[in-house]
């Protein structure tokens, strides 16, 4: 464990655990993690965590949108606008850092 992440470290070796150990495909883990999320009120950040693993396993917008349907009579109204909302901004801190990186790219090769 690297003393300067023991936070990151711990979460990691929990999450490869909890892979290592379940008999769902990567997809339904990823929409399992999304309704979780949801259940228990996550900020932005935890999704943002979410969404790069949760596209490479073939979720997508329109998944997310049904796993919050599904858990809404669940989890409650206040829960599920919070969830809808904090992956809209999840999605958007996500396209900032592709667009700052785009721009780097080509800042860089026009140097």
């Amino acid at each position: 464990m690297n003393e300067d992440t023991p936070v990151l470290d711990t979460i990691a070796a929990m999450t490869a655990a909890s892979l290592e150990n379940t008999n769902l495909g990567d997809r339904e883990v990823m929409l399992s993690r999304i309704a979780a999320l949801a259940a228990v009120g996550a900020p932005a950040v935890s999704y943002l965590v979410n969404i790069g693993p949760a596209a490479d396993s073939g979720v997508t917008l329109d998944d997310a949108r049904g796993v919050l349907t599904a858990v809404a009579p669940i989890i409650g109204t206040a829960r599920t606008v919070t969830a809808a909302a904090n992956i809209s901004k999840a999605l958007g801190f996500l396209i900032l850092a592709v667009e700052a990186e785009i721009q780097a790219e080509i800042e860089a090769e026009s140097d």
